[in-house]
């Protein structure tokens, strides 16, 4: 098979060529072909030809490019993530293309990154930073709080909730609350008690966002649910950043309601993020403004970025694609 992979960076060359270089069904059967753009109308010629194409969450996968797709030779689309909200899986199935994912990678990753957003905020490391890079050691301005007996509200109780669980309740002490339609036992041995949402938000001194993006999640955190949250309350998101209205939290850091907000994804990051865009100006208003408060921490959906889930990431890739060559079934296919 011939696989196009778009959105390519070079950890991505580095640990999909790693792993189809010691997989023997690999090697010699398939061959990956690179492209640094990003899947979209005008770039899907690039993917003729290939059996299938390995694309990621900001790649355009609408019904009009697997349209294309599929004209051009396209059997498979194998996503290199989890979330497949960029795919119209209707037309998908209508056209008889399957698409799989990694449906689970290192979620210690994403939570050491969930609890290095809550410490950069509470204790002004960033802020701290540059102070000292420029002889300034006054401590004014940087007095934070202790996580321990903090109680934190998470939203979403899978294996990456689970895993922040284990580190700040354990490990730091704090008090916890969970909501999930689908309780996680896991979660309660580590002193989740799980409540209603509005029960969350009103008693949570940090809200953290660990939940999938479907119809029922999106703008979750809106102009009603923050006004439940405590004056001052922490939101972090790891997850997807369409469960966040940014406009209302805009509003609510503005006034004081949100003290401090962390965010690794942004709800319109498709045409921001994964790309260098130092020495242009940015476009997107919205996104400009939230770089404008001290008080907000952003990093560019780095959240999964290790060396141990970019190898779990490559390899489940791999094996997914030969999966597909060899055997005609699909184990982590993504279903309507």
């Amino acid at each position: 098979m011939k696989i196009a992979v778009f959105s390519t960076r070079s950890y991505d060359r580095e640990f999909l060529s790693a792993a189809a270089g010691t997989t023997a069904s690999f090697t010699g059967t398939h061959t990956f072909f690179y492209h640094d753009v990003h899947l979209r109308p005008e770039t899907v010629l690039l993917a003729k030809g290939c059996d299938s194409i390995c694309a990621f969450v900001n790649d355009q996968l609408d019904g009009a490019v697997l349209a294309d797709l599929k004209r051009g030779g396209t059997r498979l689309v194998a996503l290199r993530c989890a979330g497949y909200n960029n795919v119209d899986l209707i037309t998908a199935k209508e056209l008889g293309i399957p698409v799989v994912r990694v449906p689970a990678y290192s979620p210690e990753a994403v939570a050491e990154h969930t609890v290095a957003l809550i410490l950069a905020l509470n204790r002004k490391i960033y802020r701290a930073y540059r102070q000292v890079r420029d002889g300034n050691f006054s401590l004014e301005g940087l007095v934070g709080f202790n996580l321990h007996g903090k109680t934190v509200g998470l939203i979403g109780t899978g294996r990456i909730g689970v895993a922040v669980a284990k580190i700040l309740g354990p490990g730091f002490g704090c008090k916890l609350l969970g909501y999930d339609p689908q309780p996680n036992p896991h979660c309660e041995s580590f002193g989740v008690h799980y409540t209603e949402l509005s029960a969350l938000l009103t008693n949570s001194d940090i809200v953290s966002l660990h939940a999938p993006l479907v119809p029922a999640t999106v703008h979750l955190i809106n102009e009603q649910t923050i006004s439940l949250m405590k004056d001052g309350v922490m939101l972090v998101n790891t997850s997807r950043g369409g469960l966040v209205e940014t406009t209302a939290v805009i509003d609510a850091v503005k006034t004081g309601k949100i003290g401090y907000l962390g965010l690794d994804v942004y709800e319109e990051e498709t045409e921001l993020f994964f790309d260098d865009f130092s020495l242009q100006v940015i476009s997107d208003d919205v996104f400009a403004r939230l770089l404008t408060f001290p008080n907000v921490v952003i990093t560019g959906h780095q959240a999964f970025l290790t060396n141990e889930a970019l190898q779990h990431i490559a390899q489940a890739t791999v094996e997914n694609i030969v999966e597909f060559a060899t055997t005609g079934t699909w184990r982590n296919q993504v279903r309507t």
